[in-house]
């Protein structure tokens, strides 16, 4: 079955940040708002609290980090999907291994972003020559040895062979 894919070209951090699931800014709320309870009601209430002003520190601290950390695994879960991985495993990951050691390792072993053929919409990884659904040619290649050439490129840097006969895509 082959994979769809919306062909945007959305960049910078706002785009990154829309793709943050709904449920995972709602759990970042509610994680800020229990840190907020926590350091200035229930804290409150014991004898050896620390001032009023440090529990608002504490709280807002606390709760801010809590609120990114909940927010960047809902990022993981929906790039992980978006890059053609196992989104369940990497929330996985990133939930469990502590000290936010999994979300290093998902931005670090996460796939390339796919994009779309314009032929046919099937995902394509980066630096594919042609569509494996439908032989599509996505980029200027060799005639002679397939790889990869410039736009701009005389003779193919890997073999020779002129390209100025080569129809450009």
């Amino acid at each position: 079955m082959a994979m769809q894919v919306k062909n945007e070209t959305r960049t910078g951090l706002t785009a990154e940040i829309k793709i943050v699931p709904a449920w995972a800014w709602t759990l970042a709320v509610v994680g800020f708002a229990i840190a907020q309870l926590f350091f200035n009601v229930v804290m409150a209430r014991h004898q050896h609290a620390p001032p009023a002003w440090c529990r608002a520190l504490m709280g807002l601290a606390a709760g801010t980090v809590l609120g990114c950390y909940l927010l960047l695994v809902g990022y993981v879960n929906r790039d992980a999907r978006r890059r053609g991985m196992s989104s369940i495993l990497w929330t996985l990951v990133a939930i469990f291994i502590p000290h936010g050691l999994g979300l290093i390792l998902y931005f670090i072993l996460r796939q390339p972003e796919r994009s779309a053929c314009p032929q046919c919409g099937n995902a394509v990884q980066t630096g594919f020559n042609f569509c494996p659904g439908c032989n599509y040619k996505l980029g200027p290649s060799c005639p002679q040895c397939q790889r990869v050439v410039g736009v701009n490129d005389v003779y193919c840097p890997y073999c020779g062979t002129s390209l100025r006969n080569q129809a450009a895509p």
